[in-house]
């Protein structure tokens, strides 16, 4: 086992390139959403009194088999609603979507040239035969927010694992 203070750096560098890819009308415009991303490790803490429980703390060393959370926070600071607004986050390399990532996320397998969900995508084999897609595969997850409000604020979350 080794440690990653490299893959750390790769993470925090990839949330932070990980921005919005805004719809083609509004792309040129400045957009009065803010994100913010952060990547958190999941651990299992055991109270006091015997019971375990899971919290997010921020990552220090981290091994593969790990479990993260990577999130972005979204705000509509502006005026005016905005519709469709779409939040694309890349997969790092050393990571996974892991198994229990929500079965409706839109994900990719192609660095984000088709997008679906996970069950109905498919990628080929060396030989050129197809086989279905699966968390090893993704290299994107996406969400489409239909409507956020001036004022109002949400978040969006994916678990994956080290590799």
């Amino acid at each position: 086992m080794k440690s990653l203070p490299k893959m750390m750096f790769a993470l925090a560098a990839a949330m932070a390139l990980a921005g919005p890819v805004l719809p083609l009308a509004a792309q040129g415009a400045p957009s009065p959403i803010v994100l913010k991303g952060d990547v958190k490790v999941v651990k299992t803490v055991t109270d006091k009194d015997g019971k375990q429980r899971t919290e997010l703390a921020d990552p220090d060393t981290i091994v593969p088999g790990d479990r993260l959370m990577f999130g972005t926070d979204y705000a509509n600071n502006g005026t005016q609603p905005v519709k469709n607004f779409v939040v694309t986050n890349p997969l790092p390399s050393a990571v996974r979507l892991a198994p229990d990532a929500d079965p409706a996320l839109e994900v990719s397998v192609d660095a984000g040239k088709t997008w679906g969900v996970l069950a109905k995508l498919s990628v080929a084999n060396p030989d050129g035969t197809m086989r279905p897609a699966t968390h090893d595969d993704v290299t994107h997850v996406r969400w489409t927010i239909a409507t956020i409000a001036p004022g109002a604020s949400g978040r969006v979350t994916y678990p994956a694992i080290i590799r």
